[in-house]
């Protein structure tokens, strides 16, 4: 056969294969390109709410606009195989508010609301971390608050954090809630009383810096899945927890009258937990009544490098490592916290068959 012939023959069909094969690199790039972007999912997907919150991380970082926003070792979406989880990770020592000697990584809701007027906050959660240094001694440590109201008047103090708190070498932790009063005159008197929810509550501690209580019977594990439900409607909160396998438990507490309006009603966990540093303080009348407050939720970490015989209650002397994060992070001195939903609007009346 003629080899120029030939030659002239497969020449357009070198050009075609050529083409083709160029065509087939660029859809596997376009390809590649979509489902990359396919891939990166923002908490913002996970619970939609985002855009009514702010938030504060645990390195200092803030930000009010949350839609497509992550910040890495801090906030951000990981899967555990079935779900997807929204991701609150806070070292034992960063960069905090003001306010504050504990480090968060906490959204903060934007709308305040009167207490009369009110809110509904809803989450499920598991806590797969809590700091594994500290003091047994010390009420705060090993413990993270995952969800609260906070006041934005007068002292600023919380009508509620929802505590979890495991100690090391147990297999499961307790969940309870603590209120702090809204104490009359000084502040420097205020005290939280604490209820279980399951296992323990704050009051229980150890007798020596590494001697542990019984590990609680009807505790939570790490990993373990729970819901909370907080609801104040015309002045009043309602509070509502479930855990599969576990007892749902509810409260009700009024936030605009006292019960600790007299040195008489003072309970004795308070005098017993807070009598090594003084505070024994009454709160006002109406308690929380005409104060603007907002919910709180996430991983506001209560353990904390300060000096337990200074403040025997909140001060857990925990390992920090001068607050080198990646050191805190790589030797257990931190907390985590995992949430897959989660719901923010207004207070709705509990005799009603709400949604």
């Amino acid at each position: 056969m003629n080899t120029k012939f030939v030659r002239t023959l497969l020449r357009p069909i070198s050009i075609i294969c050529i083409a083709l094969l160029f065509n087939s690199c660029l859809e596997k790039i376009k390809s590649s390109k979509i489902k990359t972007e396919e891939t990166t999912t923002y908490p913002s997907d996970v619970i939609p709410f985002m855009d009514q919150w702010n938030i504060l991380c645990g390195d200092g970082t803030s930000a009010k606009e949350l839609k497509e926003f992550e910040h890495k070792d801090f906030f951000y979406v990981t899967n555990d195989g079935k779900t997807d989880w929204v991701v609150y990770k806070s070292p034992n020592s960063g960069i905090t508010s003001k306010t504050s000697n504990n480090t968060r990584t906490e959204l903060g809701q934007k709308k305040h609301w009167k207490t009369e007027t009110g809110g509904k906050l809803t989450g499920t959660l598991k806590v797969m971390h809590v700091s594994t240094s500290g003091d047994a001694r010390v009420a705060a440590s090993y413990s993270v608050v995952v969800g609260q109201i906070h006041g934005n008047e007068g002292h600023e103090n919380e009508p509620l954090k929802i505590f979890y708190k495991k100690f090391p070498g147990h297999k499961k932790g307790s969940v309870y809630w603590n209120y702090e009063i809204n104490t009359k005159g000084d502040n420097s008197k205020r005290w939280d009383y604490s209820t279980a929810v399951w296992g323990y509550d704050m009051s229980v501690v150890g007798s020596e810096p590494t001697t542990y209580p019984e590990e609680p019977e009807d505790g939570i594990e790490l990993g373990e899945e729970f819901n909370y439900e907080v609801n104040v409607y015309n002045g009043i909160m309602y509070l509502t927890f479930s855990s599969e396998g576990h007892e749902t438990k509810k409260f009700t507490k009024s936030l605009v009258k006292s019960e600790f309006a007299e040195k008489s009603d003072i309970p004795q966990q308070i005098l017993t937990l807070y009598a090594a540093i003084g505070r024994d303080g009454i709160e006002r009348e109406n308690a929380y009544a005409g104060e603007l407050q907002n919910f709180k939720q996430g991983a506001y970490n209560q353990t904390n490098g300060k000096v337990p015989e200074e403040n025997i209650v909140w001060n857990t002397g925990s390992e920090t490592y001068n607050g080198d994060i990646a050191k805190q992070y790589a030797n257990g001195c931190y907390t985590e916290v995992w949430f897959k939903e989660g719901t923010v609007g207004p207070g709705m009346n509990p005799t009603e068959n709400n949604p």
